[in-house]
């Protein structure tokens, strides 16, 4: 064998899995055709925070005067600019992972990698060359790309996806975004902070439709603040693209609307890579687009796993690699835990922040729970006051019998720094006397979290 593993895909799943498994000292080759470190980290999760926070910046700058600074002259945004900033960030976060491959002795192998018999990986350089490279395990992590609407196909110029949408070369005066979920939130919120007029439009009857109902009412009542135009319970017929505009019709449960806009972000979720790798010729067995695994993402061909959003679960970076981890120690032969797909967090980075793990209230009630829910405005957090960030809350649901902690649901400011540690306390299946009974320090967000359990019991202080 050339190898003893080789990963098709360079992403959180694939690299990771990649450095973890030489760790193990194992010889590894990450076989990439695109870009080095994939989706996440040169088209999703990481240059759209650098957006976010470019957005985040000029708003406190709009609201200077609040924090008693004054501002000369006209406040403008650089959308050339903050479009480079988001792309060097990002370039610098792919160098940092070709340097981690370096110094783990990881092969990188560029080209298009697809299934050719047992144990091996044909690769297609792209310029006519084709090679055959060996292993004992080839994992698969290809992950997945914006999935389009069959009424609503994207020309990547007035109906885009999430990659050009963090890269227009022009910032539109006027945009709708189709789908609330984190990607379509997230757009929505950076072009609305920077001045586009967006119209966000969800098919189901709230925004966030994954999130605790609370936290849905929560984020719209803070985009409509921006002056957002939110159009829920309602989707796009049809855009008409013929003319300097698009038109857009929109079904809304009042009747059918058209609106006009510059561009249409279609951020209705993601379809996954799997076409061209060989997996039917394998006997790979698919279900519903996705690769059927076993806990250790074996696939029903021996010697072939599969990880991240190709696979079943939740299509989140940190998953991915989690996922990518246990696959490298499985096949190392450690004794291995497998993932616990229900303790897992996520992460919304709108303006307020969304961060949650486990139960909603409803869904806790559905699995037969009776439950005690404690929940603490951030008005009623002097550090959230100091800081001018006093929109949203944290919301804890616990089982009333023993107190064990089921969920937790936060909106507001840096809420995705604060959900880890409610991920640990469910994994050690933390109490809300335990949870209430440990100081907090003060000043800081993070004391809502000890509020929300005490006002569970009825022993909250500070409402």
């Amino acid at each position: 064998m050339d190898y003893d593993i080789i990963i098709i895909g360079s992403g959180p799943g694939g690299y990771v899995a990649a450095i973890r498994a030489s760790q193990l000292k194992m010889k590894v080759a990450v076989v990439e055709k695109a870009d080095i470190g994939g989706v996440c980290l040169n088209w999703g999760c990481i240059p759209t925070k650098s957006l976010l926070r470019s957005a985040q910046v000029f708003d406190d700058l709009k609201h200077a005067s609040e924090y008693g600074i004054s501002v000369a002259g006209e406040l403008k945004a650089d959308f050339s600019a903050i479009i480079a900033r988001s792309r060097s960030v990002a370039e610098g976060m792919s160098k940092g992972v070709q340097f981690l491959f370096r110094k783990n002795n990881i092969t990188l192998i560029r080209g298009k990698g697809r299934l050719a018999g047992a144990n091996s990986v044909e690769i297609d350089d792209g310029e006519g060359n084709k090679t055959i490279k060996s292993a004992g395990h080839i994992i698969l992590a290809t992950g997945a790309r914006s999935r389009e609407l069959p009424g609503l196909k994207q020309d990547g110029k007035k109906v885009i996806g999430y990659r050009e949408a963090m890269s227009l070369p022009v910032q539109p005066e006027s945009m709708v975004v189709v789908g609330s979920g984190a990607i379509g939130s997230e757009f929505a919120n950076f072009y609305q902070s920077v001045g586009t007029a967006v119209t966000l439009v969800e098919f189901l009857p709230r925004l966030v439709p994954n999130e605790d109902e609370e936290v849905s009412r929560q984020l719209e009542r803070s985009f409509k603040k921006m002056k957002m135009k939110i159009m829920t319970g309602s989707s796009v017929e049809s855009a008409d693209t013929s003319g300097e505009k698009c038109v857009v019709t929109i079904k809304t449960p009042k009747g059918t609307e058209t609106v006009e806009a510059d561009i249409v972000l279609s951020a209705v979720g993601v379809t996954t890579n799997i076409e061209g790798l060989g997996l039917e010729e394998a006997g790979v067995r698919i279900e519903r687009d996705k690769v059927v695994v076993d806990e250790w993402y074996r696939t029903s061909v021996e010697g072939v796993y599969a990880i991240g959003d190709i696979v079943h679960g939740p299509a989140l970076a940190h998953v991915a690699s989690a996922e990518g981890i246990i696959c490298a120690e499985k096949i190392a032969g450690l004794d291995v835990e497998a993932l616990d797909y229900g303790n897992i967090p996520s992460c919304t980075y709108t303006s307020p922040e969304i961060a949650s793990v486990g139960y909603t209230e409803e869904a806790a009630r559905a699995a037969g729970y009776e439950i005690k829910v404690g929940k603490f405005p951030f008005t009623a957090s002097g550090k959230a006051s100091a800081a001018g960030s006093r929109d949203g809350f944290v919301k804890l649901i616990f089982d009333a019998s023993y107190g064990e902690l089921l969920g937790a649901h936060m909106i507001g400011a840096n809420v995705t720094e604060m959900i880890s540690g409610l991920v640990i306390a469910r994994k050690l299946e933390s109490t809300a006397h335990e949870i209430m009974k440990s100081v907090h320090p003060h000043p800081t967000m993070s004391e809502a979290i000890m509020e929300a359990a005490a006002a569970a019991y009825g022993e909250v202080i500070h409402i």
